[in-house]
């Protein structure tokens, strides 16, 4: 992949790409779902596959930032039972990666998305029932290997992790903060599987990437000042919503 060449040949590609690391900023700091506006939009501009390598800087530091926010918020619990699972996700996205055309990696990541969301709805429906298999070691290994396939071949794991860590009733705080060091450990655990695996970023790329710092910044502080604003209640109806909303989105 010609990145740099794509890059400053097409107007629509920077602004993509700019657009897409303000919506990642915001994401990452508490606006839940808005990123996968970034995800369909980065694969018009530079692939489905390809847009993965590109992307994956600006997460990484838009994870960053996130972290240091919110480094006493999490919930180290629920961090440590997705992650093993989720490392099982990346190497599943990889061996499928030999054998589905990349065209259909769009397909995947909706699908994936799709389940995430009928889970949440049902759970939302469920919350004054028996949530007992909530608790159970497969309920966060299903959710860790969804995470870990759907951020691999599309960075789209968001919703898949709006699903479990709602399930598990956290505050709007705990929420992304446990969201926050989930995606730093994921994210940057990616970086030499893109590099060597798939071969998507370089020195180029890096480079690109490095233009978007500012807007990464301005996303991060309307996330904050956004989460900020709402209450508890008010949060998580904004993070059901904005998942269908963004989960449609991605099958259209």
């Amino acid at each position: 992949m010609n990145e740099v060449s794509v890059f400053l040949s097409s107007p629509f590609q920077m602004f993509a790409l700019f657009l897409s690391a303000v919506l990642l900023g915001m994401a990452k700091t508490g606006v839940q779902g808005i990123a996968m506006i970034s995800i369909p939009l980065m694969a018009m501009a530079f692939g489905a596959k390809e847009s993965t390598g590109v992307i994956l800087p600006v997460l990484c530091f838009a994870d960053l930032i996130a972290v240091i926010y919110y480094r006493q918020s999490a919930q180290w619990k629920y961090v440590f039972k997705l992650l093993p699972a989720a490392f099982v996700g990346l190497g599943i996205a990889i061996v499928v990666d030999k054998f589905i055309p990349h065209q259909a990696f769009k397909h995947l990541m909706a699908i994936c998305i799709f389940v995430g969301l009928i889970t949440m709805i049902w759970s939302e429906f469920r919350k004054n029932k028996s949530s007992d298999f909530l608790q159970q070691w497969w309920y966060s290994a299903l959710f860790g290997i969804m995470g870990g396939f759907t951020t691999m071949i599309g960075n789209a794991a968001g919703g898949v992790m709006a699903v479990y860590l709602l399930s598990m009733r956290l505050n709007k705080l705990a929420f992304v903060g446990t969201n926050a060091w989930f995606f730093l450990a994921i994210n940057y655990s990616k970086i030499p599987l893109q590099i060597f695996a798939w071969d998507n970023i370089s020195e180029q790329t890096l480079l690109i990437d490095a233009m978007c710092i500012p807007f990464i910044f301005i996303g991060a502080v309307i996330g904050i000042w956004f989460v900020k604003r709402l209450p508890d209640k008010a949060y998580r109806i904004f993070v059901i919503a904005s998942t269908t909303i963004s989960t449609i989105f991605m099958l259209i």
